[in-house]
């Protein structure tokens, strides 16, 4: 298991996560919180279709992980009144794996694949009829004598599911008929989830607590989903049940996650920037040798919500950390960073 897997703030599925998930998933368009924009355009295509008696349109859904994308393809299934399969794009190694799935769908069934980025291009080119003409290519037969043979699928709406939209191909992209972002949540629409799970959990708390969870949640309902359990059961060993504002508040301190949802890595990031580098500029590859850690990881993982929250910048000459960094970690501002700054724009660099 990866550490990005294990820490308590990360937006990944984790093992104690999926039956959880499970029972806290909404059942319709109208029980799911937040993502308005998307909600309204998703529930006119859904509407449209059933309307035409036609399958829906193939569905793209990118964005950062614990957002709701796996929720929100469930939801579709519901609402289109139709069987969901689920694989993710790892697990189909071959395009005999792909060609199996395939042809094992019913009229206007929904194929979920997770990951879809990760799918090898050779499984790719299998989806191109698939998705555009509803049929299948395979080859019969070896060498000279090999023909192509079509077979005919039923109508059915494939459903991807990425974090990494870059990575899908041109090709691939462009047989989306709907393509939706799931942006991060605010914090009003964090705390109207959290509420919701805890009545589903049975878990008393009061406004207070609710809103110290939400608010250390990085806006990633999957998050504020474990960090209420954990809260639950601090609440539950060191008092009466509740969760007041000074028990969620302790027990979070416990687990070492901050009012803004920084845990001990982000910390040490921002620490090392700071303390051995002077606050930045410094090279990627620097700082991760300084924490014992990939520079990939620091990038993909790490990086994200730092910049999200202003404390980190990228420059032409490496990372650097902002005064609202120095702020948070209660580091006075060096004096001279200003000067720096200064002459580095117009030294134009």
């Amino acid at each position: 298991m990866s550490e990005e897997k294990e820490r308590l703030i990360s937006g990944k599925l984790a093992a104690d996560d999926a039956k959880l998930d499970t029972s806290l998933r909404p059942r319709c368009l109208s029980d799911f919180i937040g993502q308005k924009r998307l909600k309204d355009n998703l529930g006119v295509a859904i509407q449209a279709a059933k309307q035409r008696g036609e399958a829906l349109d193939h569905v793209l859904l990118y964005g950062p992980p614990g957002l709701g994308k796996t929720t929100l393809s469930h939801i579709i299934a519901l609402e289109m009144g139709v069987n969901i399969r689920i694989t993710s794009g790892p697990a189909i190694e071959r395009q005999g794996d792909l060609a199996a799935i395939l042809t094992n769908l019913k009229p206007f069934d929904i194929l979920f694949i997770d990951e879809i980025h990760r799918l090898s291009r050779n499984v790719e080119e299998v989806l191109y009829p698939a998705m555009e003409d509803y049929a299948l290519d395979i080859m019969v037969g070896k060498g000279p004598g090999a023909r192509s043979l079509r077979l005919k699928l039923p109508h059915f709406t494939l459903i991807g599911a990425t974090t990494r939209y870059a990575m899908l191909s041109a090709p691939l992209r462009d047989r989306f008929g709907s393509i939706f972002r799931l942006d991060f949540y605010d914090e009003d629409a964090i705390h109207d989830i959290v509420s919701r799970s805890a009545h589903i959990l049975g878990v008393e708390a009061e406004e207070n607590g609710i809103r110290q969870i939400a608010c250390r949640s990085r806006g990633t309902p999957r998050v504020a989903n474990r960090l209420l359990r954990r809260v639950r059961d601090y609440a539950q060993v060191k008092g009466n049940g509740l969760i007041t504002g000074d028990m969620a508040a302790e027990s979070l301190a416990c687990l070492e996650v901050d009012r803004l949802g920084l845990d001990e890595i982000d910390h040490k990031v921002l620490k090392t920037i700071i303390h051995k580098f002077g606050g930045g500029p410094v090279g990627l590859e620097t700082i991760a040798a300084a924490i014992s850690e990939e520079a990939d990881t620091i990038m993909d993982v790490y990086e994200p919500y730092l910049l999200q929250l202003g404390f980190l910048e990228r420059t032409p000459r490496g990372r650097q950390a902002t005064r609202l960094a120095y702020q948070h970690l209660n580091i006075p501002y060096p004096a001279d960073k200003n000067n720096q700054q200064g002459l580095w724009a117009e030294n134009g660099t």
